[in-house]
């Protein structure tokens, strides 16, 4: 939806947006990094929206990015994510970040968002470990790494041959890509993605 932001709630963490859409006013629950990016009261914007219907209630949710809704959908996926601790989640991870942690089973990093717990966190990491690696182009950096021709794409082919998950593999040769910087040969990339995988 195309609006006007008119007014701004809890921007301190996950809160809510007053959207004026053509003289009416939606107040939309927002994470805080979409209420970070809306710009300043007053401002046109391009908010991405979810409508949640329930038996007594009609919510509103808003992104920034459409990235971010699609990754919403697939936290709320998960048996106990509500769209409150979803919202919780995308508020303290950018997306790459929420990708490269459910490819590497990193629970921990999960649980840093407000609501979640060690289990709940590890159901997250467990349930959508197999689908993070799918979902590399939602990360808002382009396609996936086993999408990408030379070395990079190389040292994921690698790592899945050698049984690491295609999510894993990705997580794993892009911190190793970013270690070793731009032009590192397929060897350094796949010994030092082995080593970042074994973690």
């Amino acid at each position: 939806m195309i609006a006007k932001l008119t007014g701004r709630l809890d921007s301190s963490g996950a809160g809510h947006a007053v959207i004026d859409v053509g003289g009416v006013g939606y107040l939309v629950e927002a994470s805080a990094r979409t209420l970070d990016a809306l710009g300043p009261v007053g401002g046109d914007v391009t908010i991405h929206t979810e409508m949640l219907v329930g038996e007594d209630f009609l919510r509103l949710l808003g992104f920034a990015k459409a990235e971010e809704r699609d990754w919403f959908r697939l936290l709320t996926s998960v048996q106990g994510v509500g769209a409150k601790v979803a919202l919780a989640i995308l508020s303290a991870l950018e997306l790459g970040d929420l990708q490269r942690a459910l490819a590497s089973g990193d629970s921990a990093m999960i649980a840093r968002a407000n609501g979640v717990g060690p289990k709940l966190a590890q159901r997250i990491t467990h349930e959508l470990n197999d689908k993070a690696g799918a979902l590399g182009g939602i990360a808002g950096s382009g396609p996936s790494l086993a999408a990408t021709v030379g070395p990079l794409g190389d040292a994921v082919t690698a790592l899945t041959g050698l049984g690491f998950k295609p999510g894993e593999a990705s997580a794993a040769v892009a911190a190793a890509s970013e270690e070793l910087g731009a032009g590192a040969s397929l060897d350094a990339l796949v010994r030092v993605a082995l080593k970042k995988a074994a973690k």
